[in-house]
């Protein structure tokens, strides 16, 4: 399910469900394909069938190209994706195991259980040999592991050993494809000794063959990285919500929402660390600005309604980081006007007289003041509620008194 959890499209607790409905499919294809027949599998190896090689090339390079574009059109992160560390001698010796035992079975562990649940008595000998191996490798593991583990040569891919980009491997890989899939063609109809009119008869592939090279030296010559997206906020926009003064809120607006204990607004702190944990507004959470667009934000700015307020000690990295997010079509975002210099001027800095009768100036004055009472007296900051001591209860027991009897 890869990339769909954190993207948050599967919620984790159905991932065995999903398991269960994709491992079903799986064996249902699997077995329309004839792959639970241990004759059609190790026909790869005596050249009478390779249904098996074509399968999984297709599936590779389907797979390979399917990943290249959506990579480029940012559908998906290709940083998501894991990728098995590679252990030199491990992968070379259970490769051989692996080759011997399908050669000799005919199958492999997925196409076994296929086998088995048809009814294939070989397909159930297969899985009580992988049973047998597992308790052997299980049991001695002490003695496997300077071996299991050994050479480890990290997460390395194919075309980073070569030394190539992963477009040009893409385009060679998909050509030894089609050049292996016409080869193993020929071989196949001669030791199957197919008749010319039989061959003649066939669909050609040119056409196919051809779009796929084709899209492959596309994506050879295309950029590495898009100099746009489809959801980008068009600059124009971005210029009017800037100079028409959308992007900001004013220090009093701030103030206000915070005494009144407004709920819809995350306040976001791009200072460092060290002076997030000194202080801080209320509320408030502490973002790196060279995050703003990592993945493990992207739930948080696209999905959550909220406002977000950008804020730090002046205004220049805000304003940064509000143009980048919002050029990246992130809404619902905004800068603490003057920062939080600004705000602090606002509260203890006290303004010069002007005319008492301005109706205005009257309401700011009286603001500030219980704004600035509010936080110096610390009404910013909810204290922790007194821990409550229990409640003994006692109560007064009254014998009775005896009156009569037998």
């Amino acid at each position: 399910m890869a990339p769909f959890i954190p993207e948050g499209l599967v919620n984790p607790s159905l991932l065995l469900f999903f398991a269960l409905v994709l491992g079903i499919g799986f064996g249902y294809i699997l077995e329309q394909a004839g792959f639970s027949s241990s004759r059609k599998l190790a026909g790869l190896f005596y050249g009478y069938d390779f249904v098996v090689l074509k399968v999984f090339f297709t599936a590779g390079i389907t797979a390979m190209t399917g990943l290249l574009f959506f990579s480029f059109l940012g559908w998906v992160d290709m940083s998501l994706v894991y990728i098995n560390p590679t252990f030199l001698w491990s992968a070379i010796i259970g490769g051989l195991i692996m080759g011997g035992g399908f050669i000799m079975g005919g199958f492999c562990p997925g196409t076994s259980l296929v086998g088995a649940v048809i009814g294939k008595v070989d397909a159930m000998v297969f899985i009580g040999g992988m049973f047998i191996g597992m308790f052997i490798f299980g049991h001695f593991y002490g003695t496997f592991e300077p071996l299991y583990t050994g050479s480890f040569l990290g997460h390395i891919q194919i075309f980073e050993t070569l030394g190539i980009g992963k477009d040009w491997f893409a385009l060679m890989l998909a050509t030894v494809a089609l050049i292996a899939f016409a080869v193993t063609q020929m071989i196949e109809d001669k030791v199957n000794k197919v008749s010319p009119s039989v061959i003649s008869q066939r669909p050609s592939y040119r056409m196919p063959a051809l779009m796929l090279i084709g899209f492959l030296v596309l994506f050879v010559f295309l950029p590495a990285v898009r100099s746009s997206g489809f959801d980008e906020t068009p600059v124009d926009q971005l210029n009017y919500e800037w100079h028409a003064g959308m992007a900001k809120v004013t220090s009093e607006r701030v103030v206000f929402d915070i005494m009144n204990e407004r709920n819809d607004v995350v306040y976001i702190d791009l200072r460092q660390s060290e002076q997030y944990q000194r202080f801080s507004l209320p509320g408030a959470i502490n973002m790196n600005p060279e995050e703003v667009l990592d993945r493990k934000y992207r739930a948080f700015f696209r999905r959550d309604s909220r406002e977000k307020v950008f804020f730090s000690d002046g205004t220049s990295v805000p304003t940064q980081v509000w143009t980048i997010a919002r050029r990246a079509g992130i809404s619902h975002i905004y800068i603490l006007e003057g920062g939080l210099n600004g705000m602090f001027e606002m509260l203890f800095t006290d303004k010069p007289e002007e005319d008492n009768n301005n109706y205005m100036y009257g309401f700011s004055k009286r603001f500030a003041k219980e704004a600035r009472q509010y936080f110096r007296e610390g009404g910013a900051v909810k204290p922790a509620p007194d821990k409550q001591a229990p409640v003994h209860t006692i109560i007064e027991v009254q014998v009775p008194v005896a009156s009569g009897g037998c």
